[in-house]
């Protein structure tokens, strides 16, 4: 049996933007403004063709709820010079020992998510800890616990392949062959490569 490791779902298809998601993460963390663990992204394109006299739309829209996908093979924990990045061997959380941190930035430039983010007022990185506290008292992390759509989900990457299947790759999104991101969805219809 591997070692556990825990994962994020979303399902796309349930996601409405409405960045509830977003709001609880910051609020737990504290963060300061401009300052985000948890984002929503928006995703359109398309535009309209004319075909004998008629207008036809190609317009699409989805939403893409994204924090630290706790990865397999994390760049930012390979990167940090200080040790101060790490993955915990229990579940896979990827966390930043606050008293290592020497603000380098590396682990910023290195994730191809834009997870960890800068605190210039501390001068220290930060990052989703997938909510240690919550999770060790028995509770959902905030992102999870406030989605009024149910479209997050977590637990282990194998307990949510089975529960739900999805993809870990769409518009949108870096390659996942870089890091191994712990993350599934169930994808928009748009959203499929």
């Amino acid at each position: 049996m591997g070692k556990k490791q825990l994962a994020f779902y979303l399902n796309q298809q349930r996601c409405t933007g409405c960045f509830t998601c977003q709001i609880a993460c910051k609020d737990k963390n504290d963060l300061p403004l401009g300052q985000l663990f948890r984002r929503v992204h928006e995703v359109a394109d398309g535009g309209y063709t004319e075909s004998g006299g008629a207008f036809r739309h190609n317009v699409y829209a989805y939403w893409i709820s994204l924090s630290c996908n706790h990865c397999q093979e994390p760049l930012c924990v390979k990167n940090c010079p200080t040790g101060a990045m790490q993955k915990r061997e229990e579940d896979g959380i990827v966390f930043v020992d606050q008293n290592r941190c020497i603000g380098c930035r590396y682990c910023t430039w290195s994730c191809p998510y834009g997870a960890p983010e800068y605190n210039p007022e501390k001068g220290k990185t930060g990052k989703c800890d997938f909510c240690q506290d919550l999770l060790e008292r028995g509770e959902p992390p905030a992102c999870v616990a406030a989605c009024p759509m149910r479209a997050l989900d977590f637990g282990t990457l194998e307990e949510l392949a089975q529960k739900y299947g999805g993809v870990n790759q769409i518009k949108g999104l870096p390659d996942p062959g870089f890091t191994k991101p712990s993350l599934l969805i169930t994808p928009h219809r748009d959203a499929i490569l």
